[in-house]
């Protein structure tokens, strides 16, 4: 049980500091005359719509959950899933891949199963976003119908991003535990 511990803290310092890491080509240099001349640039405001598929099992994976649980008599108390789901610009799986949602989630809350803990990195591949990427944590309430996540950063394009994600969900299979997920974000950046 140790070792889960261990993994899963490992999980989400490495989840929330990945944007840290994200390479846009910058040296330090670079990156220390851009925050100098910040003050003179105004910011942005962006919005974005997207959709991203979580398939148990192929996108998402089981990583920790408690000892004593069984699929008779599940405990999802600590329940955590590590996923690598694509964002597409529709619904429909097959839809223009726009990137990908990497991060993890875990049921938070000892007598709610449906109220997770969020750490999600949405990493961008198409357009002006290509190498962009905007950080997501917070606590997502599943079943109800609209829910917020704070926006806590970016890179790229979404440099020193803030903002709101509002999520519903677009199709979820309860028993099989695959669900599409529909986003609208709204984010200021420089």
């Amino acid at each position: 049980m140790a070792k889960l511990a261990l993994l899963f803290i490992f999980c989400v310092v490495v989840a929330a500091a990945l944007p840290v890491f994200s390479s846009n080509g910058q040296g330090a240099e670079d990156l220390e005359k851009w925050f100098r001349g910040k003050g003179q640039n105004t910011e942005k405001l962006t919005k974005l719509h997207f959709y991203y598929h979580d398939l148990r099992g192929k996108t998402s994976v089981l990583v920790a959950q408690q000892q004593n649980s069984s699929p008779k008599s599940p405990k999802f108390f600590g329940m955590t899933s590590i996923m690598d789901d694509p964002l597409t610009a529709g619904p429909e799986f097959k839809s223009k891949l726009v990137g990908r949602v990497q991060g993890l989630f875990s049921s938070s809350a000892i007598n709610e199963p449906s109220h997770l803990l969020c750490v999600m990195n949405f990493v961008f591949t198409d357009d002006k976003y290509n190498g962009s990427t905007l950080t997501v944590v917070g606590y997502n309430p599943t079943l109800q119908k609209h829910r917020e996540l704070p926006v806590v950063g970016g890179t790229g394009v979404f440099r020193l991003a803030r903002g709101v994600a509002q999520l519903k969900f677009f199709y979820f299979d309860v028993p099989g535990g695959n669900a599409t997920v529909e986003y609208n974000v709204i984010v200021q950046h420089y």
